[in-house]
């Protein structure tokens, strides 16, 4: 990747970390391989228009996606290879198709033959002699059949290049998926993940150059996440046709966006529209004030029926939108018992054991606090005739205790200007049965 990542790439990598986070919590040992394409042709490009090296924009691009990551609450992957550290195992495979006769050299490149390998193309389903009708061999290449990939790309003027047993050169981007999952996972995969957009061809010639040199079956499981649509077509780097997803967690809470990909099923393209969007931060924050409610309940035993009906979504090919239904009856539930006076304990740890597993939990950031905000209150205190008190917690003490003075002698200007005054500067304050409670935004 070598652009700012957009929102499908948000979408894909949250579907896979929710998945991972399952398994985790249901006791399997997971062990999440994540690799970094490092040098393609994109990327070679990009560094040429820019005027910098292609470690720049590498380094560059991975750095934004982390940021992204990060901000979606994705779990760091437990290894991330890059595929320049992994020259040597690339080389290596790459001879071990040639000597199978699986793979041949023409003029410093290396192609898989295609035709050699009898299974290729069954994950996409699609028949060898249908695509080769409107198969063409580029300018430039040297390849006995157009449906050839190419393994290994002869050295050109101004590319990064490698030693090879068949010149100098750099790798194909398919070879470096399969060299890196076979060093760090062996022959076969429990699960391989990505998107939709993948299977043909990057899956498919994982398989088949990975399958020719093992003989082995590559992934025991393939799981493929939907697209992320904008006017019902694909988001598109290269099109123009995308939401940038840095500008989009700028502009909203991250994991309400975390939420907005999780109310589809991660199989399902899911349509992007603000409406939408603001769906979700409301869906968001409405959990957010369940678990601001039900706080310090430690030693609680969570509500077994919430739970099994979670599992029971879950284990169903991870059907986060039936969990989410779960979890937000569970939350309407909790407030019902908590108005009227009954326990809602139980329910409130299973919600917030359970939100965990989805990755819906805000880390602790302490941004819960005053810091920074005792000028804006001091200043909104004085508007309301009061005086300040010792520090910013106390003085934002004074200005609620002044609203509920408001509100008692149903004075809902004063009321409304001090709720509103404290939502310009960050802070909400809600209205409950146990008094009123605020909270940073």
């Amino acid at each position: 990747m070598q652009a700012n990542p957009h929102v499908g790439h948000g979408r894909s990598a949250v579907a896979f970390d929710v998945i991972r986070r399952y398994l985790m919590y249901r006791g399997y040992a997971v062990t999440y391989v994540r690799n970094i394409t490092d040098i393609d042709d994109k990327i070679i490009a990009a560094a040429n228009e820019q005027g910098v090296s292609i470690q720049d924009v590498a380094d560059r691009a991975a750095e934004r996606f982390e940021a992204t990551q990060d901000a979606l609450g994705v779990l760091r992957p437990d290894i991330e290879p890059k595929a320049t550290d992994h020259i040597a195992e690339i080389i290596d495979m790459i001879g071990d198709l040639i000597v199978k006769d699986h793979a041949y050299v023409a003029a410093g490149d290396v192609y898989f033959a295609v035709r050699s390998f009898a299974h290729y193309a069954r994950l996409s389903n699609r028949n060898v002699d249908e695509m080769l009708a409107g198969a063409r061999i580029a300018t430039g290449e040297i390849k006995r059949d157009p449906l050839d990939f190419a393994l290994w790309k002869a050295a050109k003027p101004g590319e990064p290049q490698w030693p090879s047993p068949w010149g100098p050169g750099r790798p194909g981007w398919h070879i470096e998926c399969s060299a890196m999952a076979r060093r760090y996972l062996g022959d076969t995969l429990d699960i391989h993940g990505g998107g939709t957009d993948l299977i043909f061809p990057h899956h498919e010639n994982e398989i088949a150059q990975s399958e020719a040199v093992t003989g082995r079956p590559f992934a025991n499981v393939w799981l493929h996440n939907g697209m992320v649509t904008l006017s019902g077509e694909k988001m598109s780097k290269s099109t123009g046709h995308f939401v940038d997803l840095a500008s989009l967690l700028a502009d909203n809470p991250p994991l309400a966006i975390r939420l907005f990909y999780l109310r589809a099923h991660y199989r399902s393209n899911v349509e992007f529209s603000p409406d939408l969007i603001a769906d979700a931060v409301a869906s968001f924050e409405r959990l957010q004030s369940f678990r601001r409610r039900h706080a310090d309940l430690e030693g609680t035993v969570p509500d077994a029926g919430i739970v099994a009906a979670f599992e029971t979504a879950m284990d169903d090919d991870f059907n986060t939108p039936v969990a989410l239904g779960v979890l937000f009856d569970a939350v309407r539930e909790g407030n019902r018992l908590s108005d009227e006076g009954g326990d809602a304990a139980g329910v409130a740890v299973a919600v917030e054991r359970l939100l965990e597993v989805l990755g819906l939990i805000p880390e602790a950031t302490g941004s819960d606090g005053l810091d920074g905000l005792a000028p804006d209150l001091e200043r909104l205190a004085a508007e309301l005739g009061l005086e300040p008190g010792h520090g910013a917690e106390e003085t934002l003490e004074r200005v609620i205790d002044h609203r509920t003075e408001a509100r008692a002698s149903k004075d809902w200007s004063t009321s409304d200007k001090i709720r509103d005054g404290l939502a310009s500067i960050g802070i909400v304050i809600e209205d409950g049965a146990d008094g009123v409670a605020w909270h940073r935004k």
